[in-house]
């Protein structure tokens, strides 16, 4: 595939990321198809909308479809935007409908290799985002969507490794972001972003809780954010570097592309991080995975993504690795202690199964 040519792009979930990537490349002229639930209430023209909610570009959707192979059939690149506790199911869905020369591209990208690593023997890519490439909000569901906080760069991973230098000129191409290409897919999984970033800030907003408390109003996630919070995650940021040296030294890999923390925020304190996370812009109003019981009665909602993805999958892959390879984290293991034991909601369902060798080779 040439760059500039025109492409068809499967965009599976219509949430927040999944509807902006849909609207922006449509913007760019490619034939773009939804997959969604909820595929009906879509319509054909999608709109992405600044904070003020003036326009800033729109497009002809192609499809909008709740038929997975339907969507992706001939398909060039296949975009998946579900959280991690659905990869796994995804993957047996997906897998058996694509055919060789198919890309598939997980955004934010961290734990994908563990799931859809039957794509190298489909003659597939399997690629991931490090993180998201902006901050988005819907407006209204399948018709428009906010874009709130674009990033000046991007970094992507591929399996197999060889395949990211093109990866990262068509992301590049497709979103107009300078984008970076990292050494190997590990990078991806071991981004100290939601996996640290949201279960270290919940485990100190919520360590009081219990059942039968209540909040009197939803907390603002960032703006809100307290030295608790950071203390807690730089602890597991600095345990995550420690990680990654050890996984260094026993499968040969390059990570100094795991970004600490610290200094992706450049804030190598707990007073400097909080003032650094509450003041960022584009977080401004982002509210926390809560629910109202009654009238100004808020307590945790244990079903969102923020809980079932970031630590049943996110942090729990990392803490795996550790186990595996003989790295001590213990503050991350008491996050996720603290995680199965606040609710009997809370279950840790997946486990990492690799051996070191099979590691090795994924990640070559």
């Amino acid at each position: 595939m040439m760059m500039g040519e025109r492409m068809v792009h499967a965009v599976i979930g219509g949430g927040n990321i999944g509807t902006l990537m849909a609207a922006e490349l449509v913007a760019k002229g490619h034939e773009v198809r939804v997959v969604a639930r909820d595929a009906r209430s879509w319509s054909g023209v999608l709109e992405v909308l600044d904070a003020e909610g003036s326009r800033l570009m729109e497009g002809q959707l192609a499809l909008a479809t709740a038929d997975l192979e339907r969507g992706v059939d001939g398909a060039d690149v296949i975009w998946v935007t579900y959280p991690s506790f659905m990869f796994e199911r995804l993957s047996a869905e997906l897998t058996p409908l694509l055919r060789a020369g198919q890309m598939v591209g997980v955004v934010p990208g961290a734990d994908a290799e563990f799931f859809f690593g039957e794509l190298r023997d489909k003659g597939c890519t399997l690629f991931g985002l490090q993180r998201v490439h902006s901050i988005a909000r819907l407006a209204e569901r399948g018709k428009s969507v906010y874009m709130l906080g674009r990033k000046p760069h991007l970094e992507v991973a591929a399996v197999p490794s060889a395949a990211a230098q093109d990866v990262r000129a068509m992301v590049e191409e497709l979103f107009d972001i300078p984008t970076s290409a990292l050494a190997c897919y590990l990078v991806e999984t071991l981004t100290p972003s939601n996996p640290i970033l949201h279960t270290t800030r919940l485990a100190t907003m919520f360590v009081d809780w219990e059942p039968g408390r209540s909040y009197p109003a939803n907390i603002r996630f960032y703006e809100e954010w307290t030295d608790a919070s950071s203390e807690l995650l730089l602890a597991c940021d600095a345990e995550l570097q420690g990680l990654c040296r050890a996984l260094e030294r026993e499968l040969g890999v390059d990570l100094s592309q795991v970004e600490p923390l610290a200094s992706y925020y450049e804030s190598p304190t707990a007073p400097a991080m909080t003032a650094k996370i509450s003041g960022i812009a584009a977080f401004k109003g982002l509210l926390s995975p809560m629910k109202e019981e009654a009238p100004g009665a808020w307590v945790p909602d244990f079903s969102s993504r923020y809980f079932t993805a970031d630590f049943a999958y996110g942090l729990k892959a990392i803490a795996d690795l550790a186990v595996l390879f003989g790295a001590d984290v213990p503050r991350m293991r008491d996050v996720l202690s603290w995680y199965t034991g606040v609710s009997p909601e809370n279950r840790l369902p997946w486990a990492l199964s690799c051996t070191r060798e099979e590691l090795a080779e994924l990640y070559c």
